[in-house]
């Protein structure tokens, strides 16, 4: 995570960030992605939030985490738990 800019890692962890994308029950859709793409274009960070259950453990969700930035061409800046932060690379 060096390549991210600290402005960048600072505005992720602002808890004024609200959440603007959401993994619901269906889970990692390709209208997800394409959604968080289009976040991307208009703000430079956007959150996302992961439903309960969807991830067995840590490791499950870290995976859909990276699953979701390479889809919309993003880089995940942070997670902890069910949220993640991506920033256009």
């Amino acid at each position: 995570m060096s390549d991210i800019p600290e402005r960048i890692r600072l505005m992720a962890s602002d808890p004024r960030l609200q959440v603007t994308v959401r993994v619901g029950k269906s889970g990692l859709t390709e209208s997800v992605g394409q959604e968080l793409e289009a976040q991307l274009v208009r703000h430079e960070v956007v959150k996302a939030k992961l439903n309960r259950g969807l991830a067995e453990d840590s490791a499950a969700r870290e995976q859909l985490w990276l699953q979701l930035g390479e889809a919309a061409s993003a880089k995940l800046v942070m997670a902890r738990g069910n949220v993640a932060v991506f920033w256009r690379r």
